[in-house]
């Protein structure tokens, strides 16, 4: 007579539950959810388990919502994050006040002189923050960006090294063509008076998911490093945003190049979902994960 399988305590059945969350595809959590919902049939535990959930993987996809009164989106993110449901939008210098479970604004209230930069940081952030949506504009489909000091806020003048934060996120969802994908880019930059030099670590992570034919994901990572003079405000940001594009376009590139060698015709074209005109292909593979000699980082599973 075979054992039966213990019963999963509550704990347990919230671990579960968060895992699914926190790793449902980009744009998918909510149907993710409904799922949940329906297979746990116990509220407590899932509330507890979306609670903690959204809100890790509202960050880590950077969202972008929209804010009441007229004020634009905001990006969820933790650079910009005063509170657990609060928010920073450096454009407007107002803080979003987020519902993380429902993923809606659903208040602003205008940022104290303690949550923003000195003058002379500001004109910084704001000029490098004009540059980086200018380039928005033009690379990504439907793309947001944000530029934050993360170090140095209250640095009056030059002398101290500070730092900002320029973070780039673009999510496209099809449902009804059976595919979503998101680009997210974060670059941090190190003003290094001392040297008057700028040092440049950019994160690049590309998601998608097809699931007309099978389940197919693709979670491509890579990460970089750049420097720059540390001038003035203008031209310091033309510059960062010079090496930004070179190297997302470089990325995107060789993506695309590995991509295709590695699997050929196996690939699904998705469109260009994320970076203008560049395509992003999925592989109808068992599963892979590689490193590639540009210290690129790629897996495509196939579920079913």
């Amino acid at each position: 007579m075979a054992e039966e399988e213990p019963e999963l305590s509550d704990e347990q059945k919230k671990g579960i539950a968060k895992w699914f969350l926190i790793n449902a595809p980009a744009g998918e959590i909510q149907y993710v959810a409904k799922d949940l919902k329906s297979v746990l049939k116990d509220d407590a535990v899932y509330n507890e388990a979306a609670a903690e959930a959204f809100h890790i993987y509202n960050k880590s996809h950077l969202i972008s919502l929209k804010m009441p009164g007229g004020y634009g989106d905001v990006l969820v993110t933790s650079y910009g994050e005063l509170h657990d449901n609060e928010y920073l939008d450096p454009k407007t210098t107002q803080v979003a006040i987020v519902d993380h479970v429902k993923q809606v604004c659903k208040g602003v209230r205008s940022a104290t002189d303690e949550e923003l930069p000195s003058p002379y940081i500001e004109e910084y952030r704001y000029a490098l923050e004009a540059e980086l949506l200018k380039y928005v504009a033009e690379a990504y489909p439907k793309g947001s960006c944000s530029v934050y000091c993360t170090n140095g806020k209250d640095v009056e003048g030059p002398g101290s090294d500070f730092e900002l934060v320029a973070v780039i996120s673009s999510t496209r969802n099809s449902p009804n063509n059976f595919c979503n994908g998101s680009w997210r880019t974060i670059w941090k930059i190190e003003f290094k008076d001392d040297i008057q030099i700028l040092e440049l670590k950019g994160k690049c992570q590309v998601g998608a998911h097809y699931f007309e034919e099978g389940n197919v994901q693709l979670d491509a990572k890579r990460e970089c490093r750049d420097s720059a003079m540390f001038q003035g405000p203008d031209e310091t940001a033309t510059a960062i945003v010079h090496l930004i594009r070179h190297h997302e376009n470089e990325y995107m590139a060789s993506l695309e190049i590995t991509l295709s060698r590695n699997f050929g015709g196996n690939f699904r074209l998705l469109g260009p979902y994320f970076h203008g005109t560049t395509h992003c292909y999925l592989a109808s593979k068992e599963r892979l994960t590689k490193n590639s000699e540009s210290g690129s980082e790629y897996m495509i599973s196939k579920r079913h």
